[in-house]
């Protein structure tokens, strides 16, 4: 997708990398409104035509449908602590991977396969903790066809991965990015 539209709309869909990229100095702040709703509401769509998809199946049963969890809904059960740490902690790193490979001294063309590895990455490491959010737009749209608990805790999936998208920010910016 960022090969498609990036040229577009920058290729995020993502409101915790919008945050990041406004505290990097990378994106307006006029725009972080429109984006979000514009994100969310693609989301939405998405999940709305998967639920679509699923639920044609006969014995489909929604349960959790791909939402984060933490504590008793996390995959593994991991505590609120854990899930909290590693939605921040990767979300911060994956900001510093976009600003890395969006850098103006990194190669040109390559950074939509660096940020999608990344991205790859970071689910390989997570979805056994919290189903892998560091997507506020993506957790809200999962947990409005899902089970109530859902809903319930989609704010911790809205929090914690823009605490750590400002973070990867302000860490590329401020420690990371040349000040030629």
């Amino acid at each position: 997708m960022a090969y498609a539209v990036g040229h577009i709309s920058g290729g995020h869909f993502n409101p915790a990398v919008s945050f990041g990229l406004w505290v990097g100095g990378r994106f307006s702040a006029k725009d972080l409104v429109p984006y979000i709703i514009a994100q969310v509401i693609g989301g939405t769509v998405a999940a709305a035509i998967l639920y679509l998809i699923y639920t044609g199946k006969a014995d489909a049963s929604v349960g959790g449908f791909a939402s984060n969890g933490f504590g008793e809904h996390s995959p593994e059960k991991y505590n609120f602590l854990a899930c909290a740490l590693i939605e921040v902690v990767l979300t911060a790193l994956f900001l510093i991977v976009i600003h890395g490979a969006t850098d103006k001294r990194a190669p040109q063309g390559f950074a939509p396969i660096a940020i999608g590895l990344a991205l790859t990455l970071i689910h390989l490491i997570s979805i056994p903790v919290t189903n892998t959010s560091v997507n506020p737009a993506r957790s809200i749209a999962v947990a409005l066809f899902a089970d109530g608990w859902a809903l319930e805790q989609v704010w911790f999936f809205i929090v914690f991965p823009i605490i750590g998208g400002v973070l990867g920010g302000f860490i590329y910016k401020f420690l990371l990015e040349s000040k030629d």
